[in-house]
This record gives C-alpha cells, sequence and structure tokens, in this order.
C-alpha cells in the first residue's frame, strides 16, 4: 500500500459494490420487462438474446462496481493488477457463455426455421458453442498472463496422435455434417436402411443419429453407418407418396361398374380421413386374368409414410362395404380336388426282423 487505509475508501468501496449490486438488479427488472416484449414478436431470436444478457448484464454491473471499489483502495501495484486480472478473467468468461448461449441459439433457431440446413439437429448447435468457448478460453489465458502460443504449438503437434486415438469419433464426426450438409438426409425425415432399420429421424448429433421407429422405440445409428449404406428417404424430395392396393373382382363383373365405384370410394377416403390427399387423381389399373378373378390395382395418395396403415385400413373398408351394395362380387380362389374310389394294392415288405433260411450241405449227401 502506498498509504493507510482510510473509513472514507470503506465508504466509497461499499458504496461501489452497493451500486453494482443495484445496478445489477434494477437491469435484470429491465431485461425481464424486454423479455416479455420480445415474446410477442415473431421472431425467436430475440427471445434468444434477451435471455442470454439476462445472465450477462447483471454480472457484468456488479463486476465493474467491484472494479471501482477495488481502484478507489489503496492497494500494492500486485494486488492491484492481480483484482484487474482476476475480474477482467471472471466478466470474459462470462461474456463468453453468454456469446456462446447465444450463438448456439441462434444456430438452433435458424435450423428450425429452415428445413434445408439442418432441422433440430443439434451437431451444428454443439460445433459453433464450443467454437465460441475455446475462442474466450484462449482470450482468459491471455488476459491472465499466460502466453498461448507455446499452448497452440502443443495442440498442433499432439492433434495427429489425438486424431488417431479418436479417428472412429471424428469420422462419425464428419460423416454426420457431411450427412447434413449434403440435405439428404434431416431430422423429421422417415427412412429406411438396406440392413432393415427404419424410422423417423430424431436428431443427428455428432456421434450417432437417433431414429424413432413407428412403435415409439430409438434406433441408434452410428453417422458413418448412415453415410455408407443403402437408404430410402420417404421424405425427400417430397413428403406425399402413393400407396398400391390390390384388389380383385368376379369375370362375370362389370368392369366400368368396377372402375367407376372404386373411384368414388378413393375419392370419399381422400377427402374424409386424415392423412389422404384430397387433390389426388384416383388410379385404376386392370391387369391380370387370374384363376378365380380380374386382378387391378388401386394408386392412393398418402401424405405421409405413417399415414399408409390408417388410408389402407379405411380404404379396403369402405371398399368392400360398396362392393356388396353394388353387388360386385370378390370371389375366393376355387380348387378341384379328385379323389380316386377303391384301394390301392400295397406290396407286401418284409420285416428286418424276418430271416429267410437255407440248407447247407456241407459234404456230399448221404
Amino acid at each position: 500500500m502506498n498509504r493507510d487505509l482510510t473509513l472514507h475508501d470503506l465508504i466509497v468501496a461499499g458504496i461501489s459494490v452497493a451500486a453494482g449490486i443495484a445496478a445489477a438488479l434494477l437491469l435484470r427488472v429491465i431485461l425481464k420487462w424486454l423479455g416479455v416484449r420480445a415474446g410477442r414478436t415473431r421472431w425467436s431470436g430475440d427471445d434468444i438474446i434477451v435471455d442470454a444478457l439476462r445472465a450477462l448484464i447483471p454480472w457484468a454491473a456488479i463486476t465493474g462496481g467491484a472494479a471501482v471499489a477495488a481502484s478507489v483502495l489503496p492497494l500494492n501495484p500486485g494486488v492491484g493488477r492481480n483484482v484487474n486480472m482476476t475480474l477482467s478473467a471472471v466478466l470474459i468468461m462470462a461474456a463468453t457463455l453468454t456469446a456462446a448461449r447465444i450463438v448456439a441459439g441462434l444456430v438452433q433457431a435458424l435450423a428450425n426455421s429452415r428445413s434445408g440446413v439442418a432441422g433440430s439437429a443439434t451437431i451444428f448447435v454443439n460445433i459453433s458453442r464450443v467454437v465460441v468457448l475455446a475462442m474466450g478460453f484462449l482470450v482468459v489465458l491471455e488476459t491472465v498472463g499466460i502466453s498461448i502460443a507455446p499452448l497452440l504449438t502443443a495442440l498442433g503437434v499432439g492433434g495427429l496422435a489425438v486424431a488417431l486415438a479418436l479417428q472412429d469419433t471424428l469420422a462419425n464426426l464428419f460423416a454426420g455434417v457431411h450427412i447434413l450438409a449434403s440435405r439428404t438426409v434431416q431430422p423429421g425425415d422417415y427412412i429406411r436402411l438396406s440392413s432393415g432399420e427404419e424410422g423417423y429421424v430424431v436428431d443427428i448429433n455428432w456421434r450417432n443419429t437417433v431414429v424413432r421407429h413407428i412403435s415409439n422405440n430409438l434406433v441408434i445409428i452410428p453417422n458413418t453407418k448412415l453415410s455408407g449404406t443403402n437408404m430410402t428417404n420417404y421424405h425427400r424430395p417430397e413428403q406425399q407418396m402413393t400407396l398400391n392396393v390390390q384388389v380383385g373382382v368376379g369375370y362375370d363383373s362389370d368392369l366400368d361398374h368396377v372402375e367407376r365405384v372404386t373411384t368414388e370410394v378413393v375419392e370419399s377416403v381422400m377427402e374424409d380421413i386424415d392423412g389422404g390427399v384430397p387433390d389426388h387423381e384416383p388410379a385404376i389399373r386392370f391387369h391380370t386374368f387370374g384363376d378365380s378373378r380380374i386382378g387391378l390395382t388401386v394408386v392412393l395418395g398418402v401424405g405421409e409414410f405413417s399415414d399408409q396403415y390408417r388410408i389402407k385400413h379405411e380404404f379396403i373398408k369402405r371398399l368392400h362395404q360398396r362392393y356388396r351394395s353394388e353387388g360386385i362380387s370378390i370371389p375366393a380362389p376355387t380348387r378341384t380336388v379328385a379323389v380316386q374310389q377303391g384301394e390301392l394294392p400295397i406290396p407286401h415288405q418284409r420285416s428286418a426282423t424276418e430271416q429267410v433260411t437255407a440248407p447247407m450241405h456241407l459234404g456230399p449227401p448221404v
């Protein structure tokens, strides 16, 4: 200390700290009000920014009050430098955490608003958060007097060893980035792999892809496997799809009547059932003279993959009821079985225990 500590110094320092705390409380109230106002807007980014600033601004006010208090106290140069360094590091860390929160939230909001970017995938969110935190950590080290040049050199030298040790993890990471960047799969799509796994893509993170089956079970697929296998995406290039249902009518049916009745049933299902496509043009195609019926294929429109079960269920019910009311038969396959009358001779078979004996002559007859 260059001079002795006085009561005036303590009062001024206390007032500075109290002013910082009061400013923090006031700013928190103001930011809460801004959060309510931001919640009424259509853009979700202002909610993210205001919510993140509610954690940073009060801490910045308190740190500023503490810095003023430290400046009025008669501290020696070494202690004053350490106090200022500590307060600066705390403020930088708070700003880094806030920036990481804002950037990650904005990336998530952008991804959710644009299905062609990343959907709800967390891989881009995690990458952006890690980059901001790493930059803030390096700034803190430089602030407290630790040179980051040797650290960067050591990281560059040890990067090869880390890459070799984490080659599977890095392969999954880059595979996930490639999948999202190529826009072949996005969260919300229904996919089916050649190995049999299928379901809705829930999330694509830095290591694996989470798929939810229709039975509500989760299937975890490594990103490298997803990018290296044959896959069918039922939501690309569009979610709407067609569903073929096989039907058969009797040979005595009027095919024009059958086509007209089937078309009316298709139109009613498309209009009434959730998941149907109202503007779908019904298509009925006769294709086979079968053993007992004439086969036809009915093409239905389906809004989304999982809707096909409900649409097919309701179509079969309504078609069966309409065919019955219109007198259109759906014959069952018939088979003629010929039975030959009489008994078939069964040859006598010797058992394994029967033995055949014959006289044996060991010498001339007597």
